[in-house]
């Protein structure tokens, strides 16, 4: 099979394109015959050594969390899935297992799901990673209830654009903020109840306009989280979270931190388990079926480009959108 592999980790221009057995599948496994990934920022980590697990990479190792394809065979234990059906997993490339940029990839059957009907290839592995990192950052680290106010410090991203569609959908009110009229537009018409430019805004006096006392949940997607501007923002019991900022270190304003009695969670989708994530792959595919989540495609690319999509995510910071790459 075609696959895109490293032999050790690097620059993007260690990524290999050619030929690897298919894998074998164990009797708990799905025989995925894939069409199309997604190119993620953990893929990136990854391949360049900056992320790394308790269990060491297999060598070669195919790089590649989610994939969307066929059930081409299946073990003897599976029962959910039978040959020819759509899937799709998110769960692939992390602590020892190989990944999905490769045209078959075997799976656990209990990281399978089935794939909704009327959305494309394209446009469901696009919203895979950025979906399930939402659903269960809002469930299990921001804990967000109906009516509460979350604040997306970058909306318009990946993750955040997931974020403000799925918080809509649990029932919450969302105000985010990014640049630009177009991303501002973008971000609106997700739902946002109010979308702030943060190079020209006053975030504290048009956020008062919606909460005066404060926001719920102050979620920074950014790599450079600032508790000066979000801890003042929130209410008392406020609950900030985060999920990006991996060099960052930030200064934290303590007094006022814990005199509002905040809470400050972590939280990576690497450490999802899979109960978490089927509860999270059911909601996710009923939004898709409903229309109610999507993202920015930035380009779609064949496989055999995957050196070139990560050298475009690490050169270009403010790409807008999803690479996907397709696979023949």
């Amino acid at each position: 099979m075609k696959a895109a592999f490293i032999k050790k980790t690097g620059p993007p221009c260690n990524i290999e394109y050619g030929e690897l057995p298919i894998p074998k599948i164990k009797d708990n496994e799905v025989l995925i015959k894939v069409s199309a990934v997604a190119v993620n920022p953990i893929d990136t980590y990854i391949r360049s050594g900056k992320y790394t697990f308790s269990q060491a990479l297999p060598t070669p190792f195919i790089i590649g969390c989610d994939a969307v394809g066929v059930v081409a065979d299946f073990g003897s234990a599976v029962k959910q899935f039978k040959a020819g059906q759509r899937v799709w997993t998110n769960r692939m490339g992390l602590n020892g297992l190989q990944g999905t940029y490769a045209e078959y990839v075997a799976v656990d059957e209990d990281l399978v799901y089935s794939a909704p009907e009327h959305v494309d290839d394209v446009a469901l592995v696009s919203v895979l990673q950025s979906g399930a990192t939402a659903c269960i950052g809002l469930i299990r680290a921001a804990m967000l209830k109906v009516s509460e106010i979350v604040f997306i410090n970058g909306g318009a991203g990946n993750v955040g654009s997931a974020i403000i569609q799925l918080a809509v959908a649990r029932g919450a009110r969302v105000i985010t903020a990014t640049s630009g009229n177009e991303k501002m537009e973008w971000c609106k018409s997700l739902g946002a109840e109010l979308v702030l430019d943060y190079k020209k805004d006053d975030f504290s006096k048009k956020i008062e306009m919606v909460a005066p006392d404060g926001v719920d949940v102050f979620w920074d997607t950014s790599r450079n989280p600032n508790f000066e501007i979000s801890i003042p923002l929130m209410k008392q019991h406020g609950r900030i979270v985060l999920m990006a900022g991996h060099d960052a270190h930030p200064t934290l304003p303590v007094g006022l931190f814990y005199s509002k009695e905040c809470t400050l969670k972590g939280f990576s989708l690497v450490n999802a388990n899979h109960l978490e994530l089927k509860g999270c792959a059911e909601i996710i595919n009923r939004c898709l079926e409903d229309g109610k989540l999507k993202t920015k495609i930035s380009e779609v690319m064949p496989l055999s480009e995957a050196s070139r999509a990560h050298s475009i995510i690490e050169s270009q910071p403010e790409l807008w959108g999803k690479i996907v790459l397709k696979i023949s």
